[in-house]
């Protein structure tokens, strides 16, 4: 009796490592299925509809590679748990991470749902992370290509993700990847990647947010408690974002003297206002962070132990060399890092290694 052939459900975007994973797939003999995901459909300028256009790439990647290609429909999902999310935590003051919540919420869950009705094995995506099978641990690590690494986007994932999951790409370049898409004649090999929130792309995001948060006029303290300007509403603005004339803020300028960068120092949502210090300033610098709702990969830390790690608090960020601990008393993990950072806020994520393994993460609170 012939082995069963490996059934695999590749998500495809129409980019090049969606395109290359799905290549990849083939080469290894496995049978494969396309699937497009719409997860948002409103116009751009000029009416261009840009899911169509990415999923006519797709459709020709998948008619290249004699592959199908279904397309499935999150758009109501994913308004809902991601988009609508992201309106009320940045309404609260707070600067989510839409990109982590539309890997938990809706790319993972709803691909293997649809996999499981096409009696698929796998689902393949063409994130830049890698994925280990130790003992009877799924682990997952960062990509070999560092400046392409996802990891950060997926620490939430589950063993169960893990362990029905692929990520082909992973052990190659992104240079390695678009070469062999030009060497198999795909024409996205030298498409931009995309960049912006999951699925909307760029976007102004004050603009964005305007749509359904309207502005409200609040004050500018200085560290020392002195009005210095005006905005026009807290949640438009994150921490560490530099304000000035340039960015629609206009800060008072002391006589006789030369008016440094501003950043967003602190935000205070119970009365709307900014606190604002000039570059260099403490107040723009943190060392300890609470970790809120934690997610652990494969274990949970020793909470006995201080463990040594790295944080990343932005995506390709830079991998901080910090200590990990439990806090008994108040029942939470904490992370203090080696050197002060600036530009760390409230509802980010951030994303805990050891050498290359992603141990997990949580959502950074103060």
């Amino acid at each position: 009796m012939k082995n069963k052939k490996i059934r695999v459900l590749v998500a495809m975007s129409g980019g090049v490592d969606s395109s290359v994973a799905a290549l990849l797939m083939k080469k290894k003999g496995h049978e494969v299925i396309g699937a497009f995901m719409k997860n948002w459909s409103e116009r751009k300028k000029q009416g261009i509809c840009r899911w169509k256009e990415e999923r006519k790439s797709a459709m020709k990647i998948a008619a290249k590679l004699n592959i199908p290609l279904i397309t499935l429909d999150f758009e109501k999902q994913y308004r809902k748990e991601v988009v609508k999310e992201m309106f009320n935590s940045y309404k609260k003051g707070i600067t989510p991470n839409p990109d982590v919540d539309c890997n938990q919420k809706i790319k993972f869950p709803l691909l293997e749902k649809a996999a499981k009705k096409i009696k698929a094995d796998f689902i393949v995506t063409g994130h830049y992370a890698r994925i280990k099978k130790e003992s009877k641990k799924y682990k997952l690590l960062r990509a070999k290509d560092e400046t392409k690494d996802q990891s950060y986007f997926l620490y939430r994932l589950a063993q169960k993700d893990l362990k029905h999951s692929l990520f082909p790409i992973g052990n190659y370049t992104k240079k390695q990847v678009r070469k062999i898409a030009e060497e198999n004649q795909f024409e996205n090999y030298n498409k931009k990647g995309t960049v912006g929130i999951c699925f909307i792309g760029k976007v102004n995001l004050k603009n964005f947010l305007q749509k359904k948060i309207k502005p409200k006029k609040g004050k500018i303290l200085s560290p020392e408690g002195k009005i210095i300007g005006q905005h026009d509403g807290i949640y438009y603005y994150t921490i560490g974002q530099r304000i000035g004339p340039r960015f629609g803020i206009e800060i008072e300028k002391e006589k006789g003297k030369q008016l440094k960068r501003e950043y967003v120092a602190k935000k205070i949502p119970r009365t709307n206002t900014i606190i604002s210090a000039p570059e260099g300033h403490p107040l723009l610098y943190r060392k300890e962070i609470i970790i809120k709702h934690p997610h652990w990969i494969s274990e949970i830390p020793n909470k006995n132990k201080i463990s040594q790690i790295h944080a990343r608090i932005r995506q390709v960020g830079e991998l901080l060399p910090s200590s990990l601990f439990y806090n008994k008393s108040k029942k939470l993990f904490k992370v203090i890092l080696n050197k002060a950072v600036t530009g760390i806020s409230e509802g980010q994520a951030i994303v805990l290694y050891k050498r290359k393994e992603v141990l997990g993460g949580g959502v950074i609170s103060f």
